[in-house]
């Protein structure tokens, strides 16, 4: 599972600036700057990481302060990763394609050590999202999904060491609890398990 590399884009893009300021040449070539017409203030840093010529890395900026930065790391031509960044300029969350076209479609948050504790996903890819995946260190513990779009979630999913262990369902779609549940052994076997439960 991709890992959060905190503020690292961000990090490099300062050192291209200091390189950029220092009169090394071609390197201030790699990095444009735009700036709001109307106030002067910093508005977007496009950056060439590779010094190939081509643009790989926008940072959107509120003056000196980084909002967003947005990656094409494998120069398809599409981005394929979304940094966000919170006022006090700490990494909030990493945006990313599940099925690498450029469309955002997932969110991963870092705990304290910088490992996903949390992913939230757009299963339909329009923005809203339906299943949240719970990690310990980088691994699937648990996640929760809302099947129906109704913005309650409906299936629980527990999980032994990576390996699928439980999915409980809300069969009404109404309730918000669990009335059945698929327990999966680790030699195959599947017990069905029905009563009103909390997911786990």
């Amino acid at each position: 599972m991709t890992r959060i590399i905190c503020a690292v884009v961000a990090i490099n893009l300062v050192i291209a600036l200091s390189v950029g300021c220092s009169g090394q040449p071609g390197s201030r070539d790699r990095i444009q700057p735009v700036y709001d017409q109307k106030t002067g203030a910093l508005q977007l840093l496009k950056y060439d990481s590779r010094g190939d010529g081509v643009v790989d890395t926008w940072s959107y900026m509120d003056g000196p302060r980084i909002v967003r930065i947005e990656i094409d790391r494998d120069h398809d031509g599409k981005i394929d990763r979304w940094e966000y960044y919170r006022p006090d300029r700490t990494l909030e969350k990493v945006g990313f394609s599940r099925a690498n076209d450029g469309k955002e479609d997932a969110w991963s948050y870092a705990g304290a050590e910088g490992k996903v504790v949390r992913i939230d996903v757009s299963t339909h890819r329009n923005g809203k999202i339906d299943r949240v995946e719970h990690y310990d260190d980088d691994v699937l513990v648990r996640a929760e999904e809302d099947t129906d779009g109704d913005g309650r979630f409906d299936k629980w999913e527990a999980y032994d060491h990576a390996r699928l262990a439980s999915v409980s369902f809300d069969t009404t779609h109404r309730r918000g609890t669990p009335d059945r549940r698929l327990i999966y052994g680790a030699d195959g076997t599947v017990h069905v398990d029905t009563g009103d439960r909390r997911p786990e």
